[in-house]
């Protein structure tokens, strides 16, 4: 994950804007990992994840097969949307630990061994096709999540610093009860932010905005 030359990008869109577009220390939300937050609207700086969206809703039909395929295929498809089926009129807190947990079991794969650049934000549709990173199993969980109708505005992919490993890393925050969630293919379970000690966040993303942590 090439992290410094999108922070670089990111804060030059700040400068041209006036540096601060919103920021939401009044809001009643828990911040991420007690961090203060500028949000932007101006999504220019993250091609990675605005070509990934683009790419995810212009995904075309699958091919037929079995589940034995190493391809996904239609009958992948079917036995992912009876899980996501297999969630509705759960409580919240069930649903996001079972995508959690449902996703969290697919293989890891890092990005230059799997698509052989540095740093490549899958769809959803690729990521179980192909196995992914950090980052494609916070954007499946997020996709699987919006696809049972949680809000978009309560999720966000989240990229951190983990200073355990001193590497840059991708998480899913869903917020319940205006509380952050951490869902983390590094974690079993689903975490309060606060719970969690050694990951410094740079940026989150949605489909509407980003926003800057500082502190």
């Amino acid at each position: 994950m090439r992290l410094l030359a999108v922070l670089m990008v990111a804060s030059l869109v700040f400068a041209a804007s006036g540096a601060v577009s919103d920021v939401e220390a009044a809001s009643k939300s828990s911040k991420l990992f007690g961090t203060k937050e500028i949000r932007n609207k101006n999504l220019k700086p993250f091609p990675k994840w605005t070509g990934m969206l683009k790419r995810y809703f212009k995904e075309g039909a699958l091919g037929e097969g079995d589940c034995t395929s190493a391809t996904f295929n239609t009958c992948h498809l079917a036995e992912w949307q009876k899980f996501l089926n297999s969630l509705e009129g759960k409580k919240v807190v069930s649903q996001v630990k079972a995508v959690n947990k449902y996703l969290n079991g697919v293989k890891y794969i890092t990005d230059i061994r799997n698509w052989g650049v540095t740093d490549y934000w899958a769809t959803p549709t690729q990521f179980k096709s192909q196995n992914g990173d950090c980052e494609d199993y916070a954007i499946a969980k997020y996709m699987s999540l919006r696809a049972i109708g949680y809000p978009m505005d309560k999720m966000r992919i989240v990229v951190v610093q983990d200073e355990n490993l001193g590497v840059a890393h991708g998480i899913l925050a869903v917020y319940i009860n205006d509380k952050p969630y951490i869902l983390d293919n590094q974690i079993k379970q689903i975490l309060p932010s606060k719970k969690i000690h050694h990951y410094k966040p740079f940026f989150s993303v949605n489909e509407k905005f980003w926003w800057l942590h500082r502190g």
